[in-house]
């Protein structure tokens, strides 16, 4: 539901909220006042000492004070517990609660200070006592100290202008002066998320590209969140429900048919090699990374294997720029791919917004260049995935609607100018000038490797790109059907970033408020299901939503009481269709590149991490990754390391098969 207005303004917490906080609270004051009860009852007889009578006096009104506190937390509480999401009638009452317990803060500030200035003139007391009163004392500062704490967390910069709007009521829609509204909250909106985007990105630099980065990420924050009015624990409750939903459907429905657009058979006979080449490819893709992922894939032996290149002073026949611990990842690289360090051409882990790193190797045994890019791995990389903006590619070819996203192309862009302006590409192919190029990348190395193929497919005609996790909202519909001609993705189970994209994450959001609005339990409830069906499992069928008889038409503005999930009309917004909205001209929507595999994990999907998943390989087509799946996979499915045990175990598992008669006519060359 919509934020609590106190104090004239709107807050980042709802009146179901405190359900949680209330009795943890609840449960501390209980123990902190029969502790207290305790120590006045057994040791008030040694209270005649100097001060006594101040200490006694302490000890009698925190006793009340804390009694009417624990009656206050134990009301609103119960209030919390009332109603649903959607009707927040029953907790009408919550404000009036609110503003009782706050007040209770100042006279126990008060009388906090006040022990503690006692307990500071009473040394000569008992010492069980006095220890006594000063853990009370210290305990008090906690309390207070931890709401302040909280206060700060839920406050909202915009609170102010959104309160003014709310009470407006929803008749204010209409008004001509509500635009203007809406435009200036907007602008607002900007530039408080900017304000947060540069304070958690505090230590990247102010040159011109973050500049353009932190501004890019704010209008996609704020584009994404303007709309809506609902808190963090509203979203996690929908994701929980979806998550559920989609559990159910999969249970009890027959699987949408889903119309397979690919050129004909002769690709499934092509899967077995790509597969091949891309358990090959995949560990140049990983060793972009540096010796980080290395470490994390091997905790025990890592360090040992790689320790002696860290501390070794080496002269190398090649570029290696970037970064600290070169050598270190040198290393780590040497491990990886098991090339020697003369086929290595250049390495780079410069890393800026726009900028990745990347390396170039010579690959003998399959007879090819290798251009691998690093994806995510720190916050400049998180700025360029965030810069979602479309922007037009020039390739040079006579393809209508060359754009796609914004960060990734500029990263492509600068890679581009470093292969091929720089003269790296040069120099490999000086060296071995009957080798093939193959760009590789993994995440967002995925994303710029798909696009720096397509800049270089005129010059290098016989390229191939193995995109590994590569996100969704990539390329224009033109630019994903002209990269299926050289470029593969390689998609494991429910990743989350194949599918990520602002036209899904739009769709994300449409399903959240439907399943919000015919929830018919409690948030409280919803969320402890929730995390007992993400740990342990269960039945999917026992949503705690209504939807029979709902009318999706009847939703365009799903009412809340007195109060909207959205804070205006979207144009966009609509509950009738169940097809992914349209994106403002901003943010149209983009594809992922070239052709598509997907290693499908067989059976339920395990919760537990020593179960060891069974994956089938398909080929599939990009409208299969046209929803978020919701799942507690959709995360880890996206590791590098899980990618390459899962690929592993999948060639191997085919290989069982070596008997069966080998594929005829394929039409892919293994590189």
């Amino acid at each position: 539901m919509p934020g609590m207005v106190l104090f004239g303004r709107r807050w980042a917490i709802a009146s179901d909220d405190l359900v949680f906080p209330g009795l943890f609270e609840l449960c501390l004051r209980v123990l902190w006042w029969i502790g207290t009860l305790t120590l006045y009852l057994r040791h008030r007889r040694k209270l005649d000492c100097a001060g006594g009578v101040l200490l006694s006096s302490y000890l009698i009104v925190l006793i009340v004070l804390l009694a009417v506190i624990i009656c206050t937390l134990s009301a609103i509480v119960y209030v919390s517990m009332k109603g649903t999401i959607c009707n927040p009638g029953p907790r009408k009452s919550m404000s009036k609660l609110l503003y009782l317990r706050l007040a209770l803060f100042l006279p126990e500030m008060v009388w906090a200070s006040l022990g503690a200035a006692w307990i500071a003139d009473s040394f000569q007391c008992d010492k069980i006592v006095v220890s006594g009163i000063i853990a009370t004392v210290v305990i008090s500062w906690i309390i207070i100290g931890s709401t302040v704490v909280t206060i700060v967390v839920v406050f909202d910069p915009l609170g102010g202008k959104a309160a003014r709007h709310s009470s407006a009521g929803p008749s204010a829609l209409d008004h001509p002066e509500s635009s203007q509204f809406f435009s200036g909250l907007k602008t607002a909106a900007s530039s408080v998320w900017e304000t947060r985007i540069k304070l958690l990105c505090c230590c990247v630099g102010q040159d011109d590209q973050a500049r353009v980065a932190f501004s890019s990420a704010a209008d996609l924050f704020s584009a994404y969140f303007a709309d809506t009015d609902l808190v963090p624990s509203d979203l996690a409750a929908g994701l929980t429900l979806l998550h559920q939903q989609q559990d159910s459907i999969k249970n009890n429905q027959e699987p949408e048919e889903v119309v397979s657009h690919s050129p004909g058979s002769s690709q499934e006979d092509d899967l077995d090699a790509e597969l091949e080449n891309c358990r090959h490819y995949m560990h140049f893709a990983a060793a972009a990374y540096g010796w980080p992922l290395y470490i994390y894939r091997n905790p025990f032996t890592g360090l040992c294997r790689i320790g002696g290149d860290c501390c070794r002073s080496r002269t190398t026949e090649f570029d290696m720029v970037g970064g600290d611990q070169l050598n270190c990842h040198l290393g780590s690289i040497l491990q990886t791919t098991g090339l020697q360090h003369r086929d290595f051409i250049h390495i780079s882990f410069h890393n800026e917004v726009y900028e990745l790193p990347f390396l170039v190797a010579l690959d003998h045994k399959k007879e090819c260049v290798v251009v691998a890019v690093r994806g995510t791995m720190s916050l400049q990389d998180i700025l360029t995935d965030l810069s979602a903006e479309s922007e037009t590619l020039d390739i040079g070819c006579e393809v209508q609607d060359c754009s796609a996203h914004k960060g990734i192309s500029q990263a492509a862009r600068y890679l581009y100018r470093r292969l091929v302006n720089d003269g790296i590409l040069s120099q490999a192919f000086s060296i071995a000038p009957e080798y093939r190029l193959v760009i590789v990348g993994h995440s967002l190395g995925a994303g710029a490797a798909a696009l720096l193929a397509i800049m270089l497919r005129s010059v290098y005609p016989l390229l191939r790109c193995y995109a590994f996790s590569p996100p969704r909202g990539l390329l224009s519909k033109s630019l994903y059907e002209y990269s299926k001609n050289f470029t593969v993705s390689l998609v494991l189970g429910k990743d989350v970033i194949p599918r990520l994209s602002v036209t899904n994450m739009e769709d994300l959001k449409k399903r959240i408020l439907r399943v919000i609005a015919h929830c018919n339990k409690p948030k409280y409830k919803i969320l402890l299901h929730g995390c007992w069906y993400e740990l342990f499992g269960g039945n999917p069928d026992d949503l705690p939503t209504e939807l029979d008889g709902g009318n999706h038409q009847d939703l365009a503005q799903p009412l809340l009481g007195e109060q909207s999930l959205l804070t205006h009309r979207s144009p966009a917004y609509s509950f009738s269709s169940d097809s992914p909205l349209e994106s403002p001209t901003k943010y149209p929507p983009l594809y992922p590149p070239g052709r598509i595999i997907h290693l499908e994990e067989e059976g339920p999907s395990g919760r537990c991490s020593c179960y060891t998943a069974q994956y089938t390989a398909k080929w599939s087509h990009e409208s299969e990754f046209s929803k978020i799946l919701i799942g507690p996979k959709m995360l880890t499915d996206h590791m590098p390391d899980i990618l390459m045990k899962a690929l592993d175990r999948v060639v191997s598992d085919r290989a069982v098969c070596i008997s069966c008669p080998a594929p005829r006519g394929s039409n892919v060359d293994v590189v």
